[in-house]
């Protein structure tokens, strides 16, 4: 999506339980989104924007205090979830197709009914403490179980069920009914729980019940397949009947969204379609004559990944004129030279935009990459000390740690670069090589200190296992 979503780097193929790289890497573009990108997004101004919608929710619902994270799913498809308790799964798709802030926000107060509900309470206390990668892999596991199931039984239809039912085999069945299967009560009260927290926050519900219309006409789907969400959350006509009278009957039903978050709603889309969609699909969505503020966005955003950097530059520097403030057109000025191979010219756009948004992580981690790429020494205990502290905040962003570990070996400190590379390994999943490095680690740290119990706590670590 954002910015960030896009350090283009292919990962390796998902394996049973542990998804392929624990990435904190921003957008990737639509080629790898379609084929092996990363499950999860990562993008600041995108979760920023989420956190927003949800954060009035999430405390009048009584759940502020639980740090209910957004994770953006790398998939195209309208799917929003809950898991574990602790974290709403948003695909990014689902932000794409919502046309208004009102129609997203209705679906993340429905999410939050399920939270508020406790209607996850039968899963695993094991899931709760798994690592999101982990969960986003048992859920495509379930994806390709249900595309299998309903394509026919083809022997290639059904070697793609059969990948799935590996990818969830034994323990995790009881995950996948419990995520894609459930009860038609439990709906209901989140619907009502939804509806409840939007108009205790002074919101219309009319967006939720939009959205929710919307799967009730399986002519919809009809191209498409099982529809995950469809399949998450049944729809029956008379389910979206009741919704539309309790919903209704709410005093903000007409409110209209803000101009101000409308526009931030539309430059977040605008974005998502640039990183994820080809660029015909985004010139057809944002044409030349279309001058707005998120088609420009687009454009540039486009431009800087499939055509002229040059050009990219030029349109970007045009948007910053319009919001000199605005730390996400810095980011990708960043980004755009960073991955043009430019990156000591990155630096100055990408620590403006750390400036503008009081230190994002993700944003310092592409400063870090930018100071490390620059192959000048000078800065490499800058690197050290931003990333370490991006890190701190992000701690499953393998990025960062690859990052980190770059910088230590620049400066020499063998023992905290094998310990960052040991970590990065472990978010990829790449468990073999994790307690390599750190074994090797191990042997460069003093016994007992800091570094040398991180890195035996990597050797010790289990593999996850069906």
């Amino acid at each position: 999506m954002s910015l960030q979503i896009a350090l283009r780097k292919k990962a390796s193929a998902l394996t049973a339980l542990v998804t392929a790289v624990a990435i904190a890497l921003l957008p990737v573009p639509a080629a790898h989104a379609q084929a092996k990108g990363p499950p999860v997004l990562r993008d600041t101004e995108t979760e920023q924007l989420l956190r927003e919608y949800t954060r009035p929710i999430l405390r009048v619902a009584g759940l502020e205090k639980q740090n209910i994270q957004m994770v953006i799913v790398n998939e195209a498809s309208f799917n929003a979830f809950v898991a574990d308790g602790r974290r709403i799964f948003v695909n990014y798709g689902a932000i794409l197709q919502s046309e208004t802030p009102n129609q997203i926000i209705g679906v993340l107060a429905h999410e939050t009914g399920h939270l508020a509900g406790g209607h996850l309470s039968k899963l695993r206390e094991q899931l709760a403490n798994a690592q999101t990668q982990m969960i986003i892999a048992m859920l495509l596991g379930a994806g390709a179980i249900a595309a299998g199931s309903t394509r026919g039984s083809s022997a290639g239809n059904n070697g793609l069920a059969n990948a799935g039912a590996a990818a969830i085999a034994g323990p995790q069945e009881m995950i996948r009914r419990s995520l894609l299967s459930y009860q038609r009560q439990q709906e209901e009260n989140a619907d009502r729980a939804g509806v409840k927290f939007l108009t205790a926050t002074q919101q219309s519900p009319k967006g939720m019940y939009e959205t929710f219309k919307r799967f009730t006409s399986e002519s919809l789907f009809a191209s498409r397949g099982a529809d995950p969400y469809l399949q998450s959350h049944p729809m029956p006509a008379e389910r979206v009947a009741s919704l539309q009278e309790f919903a209704s009957a709410s005093p903000y039903w007409d409110k209209k969204d803000d101009p101000a978050l409308q526009l931030r709603h539309d430059m977040v889309r605008a974005k998502i379609s640039a990183f994820m969609e080809r660029p015909e699909t985004v010139y057809r969505r944002y044409p030349l004559t279309n001058d707005s503020l998120p088609a420009r966005y687009a454009r540039a955003i486009s431009t800087y990944l499939h055509g002229d950097l040059r050009s990219a530059l030029a349109q970007i520097d045009a948007l910053i004129a319009v919001q000199p403030n605005n730390p996400y057109f810095y980011e990708v000025r960043g980004q755009a030279l960073l991955e043009g191979g430019k990156p000591a010219e990155a630096i100055a756009p990408l620590r403006k935009a750390v400036q503008l948004s009081n230190n994002a992580p993700l944003i310092e981690m592409l400063l870090g990459q930018a100071l490390v790429g620059s192959d000048n020494k000078a800065y490499t205990e800058d690197a050290v000390r931003i990333l370490r502290a991006a890190v701190a905040r992000e701690p499953e962003a393998a990025l960062g740690y690859m990052q980190l570990a770059m910088a230590y070996g620049r400066k020499g400190d063998y023992a905290e670069a094998d310990l960052a590379s040991a970590q990065a390994a472990s978010l990829r999943g790449d468990n073999k090589t994790a307690r390599e490095l750190a074994t090797r680690a191990k042997t460069r740290f003093a016994v007992g200190t800091p570094g040398w119990v991180k890195a035996d706590d990597i050797v010790a670590s289990k593999p996850q296992r069906n």
